[in-house]
């Protein structure tokens, strides 16, 4: 288990990771679209879910070479609803002055 725990833990971060970090950049490109912030959200999700999915099922290696493991599949999905929690729970914003 501990062995299972350490070969698919970077993938749980990876999905947490993921959807975070897509979610800050449209949050940052929101200040100037001035899009609703739950349609980023979910775009982010969406977006992170579709590249975390297709890596690990072999379809692109642009995170590198990856092997196809069902646990990292769970690992991964785990991930992305954990991010997903995090992204609607707090409802992050960047606030800029834009009297500059």
């Amino acid at each position: 288990m501990f062995k299972l725990f350490l070969l698919s833990f970077p993938n749980l971060c990876e999905g947490i990771i993921g959807v975070l970090t897509l979610t800050g950049i449209g949050i940052y490109l929101n200040t100037y679209l001035n899009i609703p912030k739950y349609f980023i959200y979910i775009l982010a999700v969406v977006l992170a879910t579709i590249y975390v999915t297709t890596q690990e099922l072999k379809i692109h290696n642009l995170g590198g070479n990856n092997v196809y493991d069902p646990n990292d599949l769970i690992f991964s999905a785990v991930g992305l609803f954990i991010g997903t929690m995090i992204i609607f729970l707090l409802q992050p914003t960047i606030r800029i002055n834009k009297s500059q």
